[in-house]
């Protein structure tokens, strides 16, 4: 699965926001220099028109009086009205010399475009382009008015006009963006509540509920999560009732199991024992060579009827309601070390006070330390097996640890590490199994309300 970097929502539209903004800002900022470079333009080349049409009337003049004057051409009386500064006024002649020229001087602007500015406007535009207007009177060309603009002129008009546009552009985007942010914060701030929610979903709390939202979106999100929170609740409760019908029927069925042991199997194996202590009699009167066949099948009868012992204890355990919790496992505990011969050392350790541990959680937990117990000493060949039992914060905590190695048999067998969970699960509670190279480590948790909530369910 890939691992694509995560961005938080806000940011990500705020960057979209400053995004779009900033090609708003762009294109009307190129829209304004467009239309300065054309009004610039449009104005020289009007100027030119109007001094090319001065100096032909200079000329008709001449041509019309009756001392002609030859100081043609004279562009003195146009430019004392269109003359701005940076505009240059001349007249080429048809040999294309220069052969008058005025040339206003351009005063040091008092904030120049920056050099980037410049670079970039004349790279788009010709800021030095002149405009040409021909010189013709009746027929004949005399030349051409050239009217030009001072490139550093035009160029820092033009940074007049779009300037004060990108400074406005600098100053209102991160305002527009710390905007944006902070009103996306606030309309997305029902999306943490969210977020807690599920993961309070996630570790079991189906009681979590989202509370009303302003956002139609939001408020249609919090509508399925609730009902989706309320029909799982309702799903476990069902669930975990017929896991303890399964269960309840499952002991039912061992104790069933174990009393017709007991009262069958049980019986012919006394049966035995007794037909082999009156056989041994009379092999010893009539027979002494059968009295080794008689004493091997009183052990061997003998080692069944343990066998049997050690079943029937496994199928139906002493009654935890009568001796209590602590004392059943001290118990089992205590069975476990006298079946081992010392080849695994069994210990327990308790903390605080489980003498009102409600029935359904302490026959819960002694299945539990029965089947991890067997698992630890049978199929992980342990030598060492530690349980501690703690009572804290209205919930009670079971640690099971041993030094075997893993092995998928010992979490496989009898009940297993399946038959845990359901147990754990029909109590609200949460289970944990962990394995390494020094052991494994079971850890089982009960809130002492799970039995409340029980019958609550059951009813």
């Amino acid at each position: 699965m890939w691992n694509r970097p995560r961005f938080d929502l806000k940011v990500r539209l705020t960057l979209l926001v400053a995004g779009i903004s900033a090609v708003c800002f762009a294109a009307i900022s190129a829209y304004f220099l467009v239309s300065a470079d054309r009004a610039a333009h449009a104005r020289i080349d009007g100027i030119a028109a109007i001094v090319a049409k001065s100096l032909e009337l200079q000329q008709g003049k001449v041509q019309w009086g009756a001392n002609p004057r030859s100081d043609f051409p004279n562009l003195d009386p146009v430019s004392a009205y269109v003359m701005t500064p940076g505009l240059c006024l001349a007249f080429r002649g048809t040999s294309g010399g220069i052969l008058q020229r005025f040339c206003s001087g351009a005063p040091a602007p008092a904030s120049p475009p920056p050099q980037a500015f410049v670079a970039f406007y004349r790279s788009l535009f010709d800021p030095g382009r002149e405009a040409v207007r021909p010189v013709i009177v009746r027929g004949t060309n005399l030349g051409e008015t050239v009217v030009s603009v001072d490139p550093a002129v035009q160029t820092a008009e033009a940074w007049h006009e779009a300037g004060r546009l990108m400074i406005a552009l600098a100053i209102a985007l991160p305002l527009l963006c710390a905007l944006v942010y902070a009103a996306l914060a606030r309309a997305l701030r029902p999306t943490r509540l969210i977020g807690k929610g599920l993961e309070r979903i996630a570790t079991g709390d189906l009681t979590t509920r989202l509370p009303p939202f302003d956002l139609a979106e939001l408020s249609a999100i919090r509508d399925v999560f609730n009902h989706l929170a309320e029909s799982l609740d309702i799903a476990l409760a069902e669930r975990n009732e017929l896991t303890r019908k399964l269960i309840a029927l499952q002991d039912e069925e061992r104790r069933h199991l174990a009393r017709e042991l007991h009262d069958e199997f049980g019986q012919s194996l006394a049966a035995i024992r007794a037909l082999a202590a009156s056989a041994r009699q009379t092999a010893a009167q009539d027979c002494p060579g059968l009295l080794g066949e008689c004493d091997s099948i009183a052990r061997t009868a003998t080692g069944m009827m343990e066998t049997l012992r050690g079943a029937l204890f496994r199928l139906r355990p002493p009654d935890v309601d009568e001796l209590g919790l602590v004392a059943s496992l001290e118990g089992l505990v205590s069975g476990w070390n006298g079946r081992s011969r010392g080849q695994t050392r069994f210990e327990i350790r308790f903390d605080g006070a489980f003498e009102s541990v409600p029935g359904t959680i302490s026959a819960t937990l002694y299945r539990i330390v029965q089947e991890a117990l067997t698992n630890a000493a049978k199929h992980a060949g342990a030598t060492r097996v530690s349980l501690q039992l703690t009572m804290a914060n209205n919930e009670i905590a079971l640690a099971v640890e041993d030094d075997g190695r893993p092995n998928e048999t010992a979490v496989k067998s009898g009940m297993g590490l399946l038959g845990m969970r359901e147990r754990v699960a029909a109590l609200r509670g949460r289970l944990s199994f962990e394995t390494g190279p020094h052991g494994s480590t079971l850890r089982v948790f009960i809130p002492l309300a799970a039995d409340r909530q029980a019958l609550e369910h059951a009813a």
